[in-house]
């Protein structure tokens, strides 16, 4: 009876437990969080006795967060009475490994004594970290990115030799090094050579290739391919996926062939790197170049075995210029300009890190996130050990860099670890896999898709993480990190078991805990190792069928399942077992007919991410709808007629792309009626649009006042998309409109915070135009596919202001286009591409003084014949274009 008594006080106490186990998980992160820095300062002996304390207090802290997510599991239970009793046998099991878990924590306590004691006060772990973010966060608006070009120095006379060395006219193969220490600059200098005009217009071919430690040549071959079949605007093959090396290597020759191409491999170690490449690297004596940068030296000299070669050694940046750049990166809010009370103190500093980029830069970001306060700084300063060789150093001042942030952001860049080093990853796919492992913090204000954002840019401000790409408004669409820096994350996941990283250069031993796996390779028998283990998270590069069984069934804790290049596998029929998955990607299933998703979707009841993209798939099942945590829901022509009475109820979303309307045109109707019920809506694409749809898209979207992306997809051109808003989202930023327009809707003018507009053979006239003329914050304009049907198209002065790409294709009856002085002065980018009736270049193009990249594509002989064959007539009116692209293809 006492027994019996006991147990259900137990189960009573739970959810007060649970909470008080949450504090205890948030005293033991900060305890990790601070005595992983004092191990990292502490001599070999005494940081050997710490990281074994925090590894058991990692293992404790795996134990709790298994324990409050089978809580939550538990709460979540519908009732009945067997669902009743179901939960208390799991309380009670809940009930018992919360005591346990108690027990372990109270005996590491008493053993460790109170010089580690666990409940350490968290004013300990604020400090510089808490005190960075705060001053950070109040200057993001104001955070670089990444070095800007113009930010980068010491490089031009570098830059001015590497150009002339590969531009000079030899017949015989020519490879170019760049040979550097790490840090010092290799490919910042490799890109503005490779992006100078004078490289754009001496080559017809230009490709970089990131190589790194661990490459694979198969890899690096169909890496190439698909940025050939990139910059032809044309799709990759799906056929290359399935090539052996030998027929990639023809693929790679055939293109080559007739091109004079120049080929970047970034970050090369291996000697034998050459050898491997160089029978795809066809010499075909037109005056070819290979770019490699390489630490070693041996790299260059192996090459000179059957190529001649061009060294250029790194030097580090003058006094003079690691002071020009410290300034720049640490005070980018007052344009570069130190003040007076931190001069002498910025110079010490800017004299330890021996002219090397990276660490100025690193440190030039953590300074800029603390007060500019004189005896601070020079506590900072004190810190930096300058009796260290110049490997070590740099490592020392990435680790400076780690510290320096709090637990969470931490977890967010120690999270590159799952990827290979150079992986440059999508910055949205990237901020959902946070949110999913619980790294971000509810803001109760912003949504955690913005603070997962606010996270990022504070790591890219501080110069852990450097920008790829940059959308037309300034945000960041894909990023990565230095390999100095990945080298650190992978050393830090091995301490703190963050996670394991298995690729063909590196099986280690899976022993000890592996919560976060990520795996490159196809190796069936890697998986029976960690079987036992409590997985949350599997990144799996090449899905093979062993490994799609074993999930539902063996990794039933996972949070994360990210699943590319699935072949030719369906989604497990008994996927509905992993009901603690939060993110969901199954991309790239080469097979003819679409895969089909179990109905079994439905039980994933915390599921916030579900991306289906490149994967065609048949009908949705209705179940979806009962998804609804679901935020980001992504898919290829998915068809969601089944979801029409329910997908209103999916409050919670934000992203639905690409959805396909197929079907009856009542049951299309009801269903876009459900959608106008998604008020948190930020971006939203529609596919087969009728004109009988038009009105229900209307009020739908009129509800949606939060929606920032809108595409709407006629399901032929002469389909009438004709759209009454009477309420437009204000936030509207990205607007496409794939088919006719009777007349321009006067709600697009007054889009006062749109940056791209994207119009689609909407036939419109040159009184049309007039109206979009004045639209304060338009960047990005295309028009394409008879998007304009008038002969001329005329830019006025004062017409877009601000617009900075002007994309022109396609337009049938255009015969002339004409700038204005005064018109498009703010225009960086101009493409022309199928413009078959065009018969020169726009008059007054020499009025864009702003313009930086001309792309002219696929035009007429007509076009042609003046453009390459009177130069005297057309060349000087663009002689002020630093880059011209040209494909000259032409069209009758």
């Amino acid at each position: 009876m006492c027994d019996f008594l006991g147990a259900a006080k137990m189960i009573r106490g739970v959810p007060k437990e649970i909470s008080d186990m949450k504090e205890e998980l948030e005293s033991i992160e900060n305890f990790i969080n601070n005595a992983d820095r004092i191990a990292d300062a502490e001599d070999d002996n005494a940081s050997e006795g710490i990281k074994a304390r925090i590894k058991q207090l990692i293992e404790a802290s795996f134990g709790i967060q298994d324990v409050i997510d089978e809580y939550m599991i538990c709460q979540e239970q519908p009732s009945g009475f067997a669902n009743f009793v179901k939960t208390i046998i799991l309380r009670r099991q809940i009930a018992y490994k919360i005591q346990k878990i108690k027990s372990q924590i109270s005996e590491m306590n008493d053993t460790s004594g109170k010089e580690h004691s666990l409940h350490i006060q968290s004013s300990l772990e604020q400090g510089s970290s808490s005190t960075a973010t705060n001053f950070n966060m109040e200057n993001l608006r104001k955070a670089q990115f990444c070095i800007d070009e113009d930010d980068v120095v010491g490089f031009e006379v570098p830059r001015d030799i590497l150009i002339d060395w590969l531009i000079e006219e030899r017949e015989v193969h020519t490879i170019v090094t760049i040979v550097g220490k790490g840090g010092q600059g290799k490919t910042t200098l490799a890109k503005k050579v490779f992006d100078d005009n004078k490289i754009v217009k001496h080559f017809d071919c230009h490709v970089w290739i990131r190589v790194s430690q661990s490459y694979n040549i198969e890899g690096l071959l169909r890496d190439m391919l698909h940025k050939f079949y990139e910059q032809q605007g044309a799709n990759l093959p799906q056929s290359i996926h399935q090539m052996n090396r030998e027929s990639l290597v023809d693929e790679v020759r055939n293109y080559l062939q007739e091109k004079r191409y120049v080929i970047v491999f970034d970050d090369v170690w291996s000697l034998h790197f050459w050898d491997d490449i160089k029978f795809a690297m066809i010499d075909n004596k037109k005056g070819c170049k290979i770019l490699i940068t390489t630490r070693n030296m041996d790299v260059a000299n192996a090459c000179k075995k059957s190529s001649f070669v061009e060294v250029y050694e790194m030097k580090g940046l003058a006094e003079q210029q690691s002071l020009e750049l410290f300034n720049k990166k640490t005070f980018h809010d007052l344009n570069g300009r130190c003040p007076e009370n931190l001069i002498d103190i910025s110079f010490k500093i800017v004299e330890k890190c021996n002219g090397l980029p990276l660490a100025i830069v690193l440190i030039g970001g953590i300074l800029s996130c603390k007060d500019r306060n004189t005896s601070e700084w020079y506590k900072f300063s004190e810190n930096l050990n300058i009796e260290l060789k110049e490997d070590l150093k740099i490592k020392k001042i990435v680790g400076l860099g780690y510290h320096d942030l709090s637990y969470n952001l931490k977890s967010c860049l120690l999270y590159f670890g799952l990827y290979p080093e150079g992986c440059i990853v999508p910055t949205n796919i990237l901020i959902r896999q946070w949110m999913a492992e619980g790294f971000v913090k509810d803001d109760m204000v912003k949504t955690l898709e913005d603070v997962a954002d606010g996270y990022l840019t504070d790591l890219i401000s501080r110069g852990l993480v450097q920008v790829v790409s940059i959308s037309i408004d300034g945000r960041a669409k894909s990023c990565c990190v230095h390999d100095l820096v990945h080298a650190l994350i992978l050393e830090k996941c091995e301490e703190l078991s963050f996670c394991k990283n298995i690729s063909e250069d590196d099986q280690s031993s899976l022993s000890g805990m592996v919560r976060r796996l990520s795996i490159a390779i196809r190796f069936d028998n890697l998986m029976e190792n960690i079987e036992n283990s409590q997985v949350r998270s599997l990144l799996v590069k090449t899905l093979n069928e062993s490994l799609a069984r074993r999930i539902p069934t063996k990794y039933r804790r996972l949070n994360v399942l990210d699943l590319e290049h699935v072949g030719l596998l369906d989604v497990p029929k008994d996927f509905g077992s992993l009901t603690h998955l939060k993110y969901f990607r199954f991309r790239e299933n080469f097979r003819g007919d679409r895969c089909v998703l179990p109905k079994a979707i439905g039980m994933l009841k915390n599921l916030e991410t579900l991306d289906l993209t490149r994967t065609s798939f048949q009908a949705m099942p209705k179940e979806i709808c009962k998804l609804r945590k679901l935020r980001h829901f992504l898919g290829y022509n998915m068809s969601l007629i089944q979801l029409k009475d329910g997908i209103g109820g999916m409050t919670s979303l934000q992203t639905l792309r690409d959805v396909y309307l197929d079907g009856g045109e009542n049951e299309v109707v009801k269903l876009i009626q459900e959608l106008g019920k998604l008020k948190h809506l930020r971006e939203l694409v529609l596919i087969g649009v009728r004109s009988g749809y038009m009105s229900a898209i209307s009020s739908s979207i009129n509800e949606m006042q939060k929606v920032e992306k809108l595409q709407i997809r006629a399901n032929g051109y002469d389909t009438v998309i004709d759209m009454h808003l009477n309420s437009p989202p204000p936030m509207l930023r990205h607007l496409t409109l794939d088919g006719k327009l009777e007349m321009l809707p006067l709600w697009i003018p007054k889009l006062q915070n749109l940056v791209k507009l994207k119009l689609k053979y909407s036939q419109l006239t040159d009184d049309k135009m007039k109206l979009l003329k004045s639209m304060p914050n338009l960047l990005t304009l295309s028009l394409s596919n008879n998007a304009y049907e008038a002969e001329r198209l005329h830019f006025q002065d004062g017409w877009f202001e601000n617009l900075k790409q002007l994309y022109l294709e396609d337009l049938e009856n255009l015969n002339y286009i004409i700038i204005d002085e005064g018109a498009l002065r703010s225009l960086k980018k101009l493409s022309l591409t199928f413009l078959r009736h065009l018969k020169t270049l726009p008059t007054g193009i020499q009025h864009l003084k702003k313009l930086e990249v001309l792309s002219i594509k696929q035009m007429s002989h007509l076009f042609s014949q003046a453009f390459f064959f009177d130069e005297g007539k057309v060349h000087w009116s663009f002689k002020h274009v630093p880059v011209v692209e040209i494909i000259h293809h032409p069209i009758n």
